[in-house]
């Protein structure tokens, strides 16, 4: 099994880069950048899409061919406004050169053509709610499955408050059965505010073949290949994190743990 918890190698430049052959896995990729003013990065896509998330910062773009201008309002991700997003289909290339210190997310899977670069957000991304009591938690939407400009991504901004629990109550995305479930890997980017504050994690299986426990810090990735994954902030500590899933058809449908499955129905 990879490792599942995935810290950063570096405070400067390219500081992750998980691809789908270091994950073991088949649809997901995940790299990010941290540049200072000036500095640049850039790729080419090849045969997946991506959707370029401007984290923190501001930079300016070029992609598939067209100047983008500058990217990127909020100079803290914690701010919670919505991000600056492009979206680069399979086949063309990308490069960012920064206008101020900054931090892009690369998010990518398996591209089959047909869908044109584009903006996403800020406009059309609105901060909402989601849960009850200590498992609220706000999301901003970049790329779900309502929009249809991806073949494989899908795409989404968690925050999470202090003392509360997130991707709970607990649940799993992984078997092809659509509609009752789908297959969907998935990466968590996470933030914490403070930094040097930390979170947990968990990723079981309802076997037990698979239970990872792990303490999250302030940049670190965790790799979500199978069973339920819920995490949580202590309290004091304000958590964000970025998702991205894709599988073999874009839709988001999850069984809950058996355990937790009352919660929901409660709630609903």
């Amino acid at each position: 099994m990879a490792e599942l918890l995935r810290k950063p190698f570096g405070t400067h430049g390219k500081v992750h880069e998980i691809t789908r052959q270091s994950a073991g896995w088949r649809y997901v990729g995940f790299s990010l950048h941290r540049l200072r003013e000036g500095e640049t990065a850039a790729d080419a896509t090849k045969g997946d899409e991506v959707v370029l998330v401007m984290v923190e910062g501001k930079a300016s773009f070029r992609a598939a061919g067209r100047d983008w201008g500058t990217l990127g309002e909020r100079m803290d991700v914690f701010e919670k406004t919505p991000p600056h997003c492009l979206y680069v289909p399979n086949g063309e290339d990308w490069k960012a050169t920064a206008a101020t210190d900054c931090t892009i997310a690369v998010c990518s899977a398996p591209g089959r053509g047909g869908h044109d670069a584009r903006r996403i957000g800020p406009d059309g991304i609105q901060l909402t709610a989601r849960g009850k009591g200590t498992n609220t938690r706000h999301i901003n939407n970049i790329a779900m499955e309502n929009e249809d400009f991806c073949d494989s991504l899908l795409v989404t901004e968690v925050f999470t408050p202090a003392g509360h629990w997130s991707s709970y109550p607990s649940h799993r995305h992984d078997e092809d059965d659509f509609p009752r479930i789908t297959y969907l890997e998935e990466t968590y980017y996470h933030r914490l505010n403070p930094a040097s504050g930390f979170g947990v994690q968990r990723v079981y299986t309802d076997d037990g073949t698979l239970d990872e426990t792990m303490a999250v810090h302030d940049g670190d990735v965790t790799l979500v290949p199978r069973g339920h994954h819920p995490c949580g902030a202590p309290y004091g500590f304000e958590m964000y994190y970025l998702n991205v899933m894709a599988g073999p058809l874009r839709r988001w449908r999850f069984v809950p743990d058996p355990a937790v499955e009352w919660i929901m129905k409660r709630d609903a």
